[in-house]
């Protein structure tokens, strides 16, 4: 199931995306029973004809850095020994085709990181590997934009990657999607700039929901990216950066100067 969060008749909706249309849906997609206690209705209206927006309302995000080899190679770090764990604010998030916007003169060096994102189901804490996918609702395209100049000046990352903005995530979340070996592309006004699998990270999408749910306790809706591959660079206002997900979508945003022009 595709569970989209947009915006009908002045109000904020879930639906379910079937072709190019959103159907009604009865139940919480984050309640007790997840996915299962779903029941899809009549069609509300053309996909099109609907603005979505992120896929759900975290309360937290999470992210994972150095996931990929080839990343952490094209960036002359050492490879990590467990997940490097870090977050991102909650105003950071944004749904498709909302502007990024470029922080002006605070950073002269903005990246795109096209990701896969967990999205919680079920509340979790001190979870064991084994278990831990099964509090997954499902998975989303994100992109984990950074001010690279500036993760490398501070040392950590919260600056770099917490400006308003700074967390595209859509277009839905795909509930069915069997993650441990889909393709994540990243396009940079049209051109490809990351062609990577999930096969490739370093921790496994398991072992990141088990990693994050030891030390704080994860409730539904919560968002976890699990890092980008190779082939991140700038981005300069004016600028499309379309996430593609294979099973999930095209997750697309263009960046815009803090004065909001492109």
């Amino acid at each position: 199931m595709r569970i989209a969060r947009f915006i009908w008749h002045n109000g904020i909706r879930y639906g379910a995306v079937e072709g190019e249309r959103v159907h009604a849906l009865a139940g919480n997609p984050f309640g007790p029973d997840g996915a299962a206690g779903l029941r899809v209705g009549a069609p509300v209206a053309p996909l099109a004809a609907v603005r979505l927006l992120a896929p759900c309302a975290p309360a937290k995000v999470f992210l994972v850095g150095r996931n990929y080899a080839k990343h952490v190679q094209e960036l002359a770090h050492e490879m990590p020994s467990e997940p490097l764990i870090s977050s991102k604010p909650i105003t950071t998030v944004i749904g498709p085709e909302a502007a990024i916007v470029h922080p002006g003169a605070l950073s002269r060096d903005v990246h795109y990181e096209g990701e896969l994102a967990l999205v919680i189901g079920r509340t979790c804490h001190r979870v064991d590997e084994a278990d831990a996918l099964d509090y997954v609702l499902g998975y989303t395209c994100a992109n984990d934009v950074t001010a690279r100049d500036l993760q490398n000046r501070d040392g950590q990352w919260v600056r770099a990657k917490g400006f308003d903005t700074f967390c595209p995530l859509g277009p839905w979340i795909e509930t069915a999607l069997h993650p441990e070996d889909v393709q994540v592309t990243t396009r940079l006004n049209g051109a490809v700039k990351q062609d990577a699998r999930t096969s490739a990270m370093i921790f496994p999408l398991a072992r990141l929901v088990s990693a994050v749910s030891r030390f704080t306790t994860l409730v539904p809706g919560d968002i976890l990216l699990t890092g980008t591959p190779e082939g991140v660079g700038p981005m300069v206002p004016g600028d499309v950066v379309e996430v593609e997900i294979e099973g999930i979508g095209v997750l697309r945003n263009h960046l815009v100067a803090e004065d909001g022009e492109d």
